[in-house]
């Protein structure tokens, strides 16, 4: 009977949004951005509701109206798809309002800083991919988030799933595609890195402080 070396793992590519940081629930965001609008024009229940849920899926609804995502090439494109997703939802004071808090909102998962500090103790390397339209390092360094490189769609140019973009994380890693593991939370774009040979993990979406993270370590055992 043939067995088959499997390649320890010498690295270790994260995504970002939903997966090493929650987005933040809507309600909070909303009364932030009411706070700061100081809009002449509340909203009544049922359009709270309504607006809530746009705003708990608003990268979903960003893919109707920028299908390619070229939102994630630059903070110009960034900005505009995100009024032009809200714009007719609410006034324009509000959905400016709502662009200007939405970043405090992101928050990391409590254990993610945590595993990435292990994982670099224990000598392998860790890369935070994103597709982003902004520099994401302020956030990063305000939730304890240091990987050993950072990879974002806005300075590689070029968006998941597309191969180039993991490339750019190996290459910045120093690492080969078999000795490398991609974790994210979306099948469509995350998981493309398989295309190139590294093995991938898919945690969905979760909602609370904890995403389970901590499995990545016992990939890595």
């Amino acid at each position: 009977m043939s067995t088959y070396a499997v390649t320890p793992v010498r690295a270790v590519i994260f995504d970002f949004h939903a997966t090493l940081v929650d987005q933040g629930e809507p309600d909070t965001w909303l009364d932030q951005a009411l706070a700061r609008a100081d809009t002449a024009n509340p909203l009544d229940e049922s359009e709270r509701a309504a607006l809530l849920r746009r705003l708990d899926d608003i990268w979903i609804h960003a893919r109707e109206v920028d299908p390619r995502s070229e939102r994630d090439l630059s903070a110009e494109l960034h900005h505009d798809v995100f009024h032009e997703v809200m714009r007719g939802h609410v006034p324009d004071d509000l959905r400016g309002a709502l662009y200007e808090v939405m970043f405090d909102q992101w928050v990391a998962y409590e254990e993610a800083p945590r595993v990435i500090g292990e994982l670099r103790r224990r000598g392998i390397r860790t890369a935070i991919l994103s597709n982003i339209g902004i520099d994401l390092r302020p956030i990063m360094e305000r939730e304890g988030l240091v990987p050993d490189a950072i990879v974002l769609s806005c300075e590689v140019g070029v968006v998941t799933p597309a191969p180039g973009i993991f490339e750019a994380a190996l290459a910045m890693l120093g690492a080969r595609a078999e000795e490398t593991v991609m974790v994210g939370d979306n099948w469509a774009d995350d998981a493309a890195a398989s295309a190139l040979g590294i093995r991938t993990l898919i945690l969905p979406r979760t909602r609370g402080r904890n995403h389970g993270l901590e499995i990545v370590l016992q990939l890595t055992d």
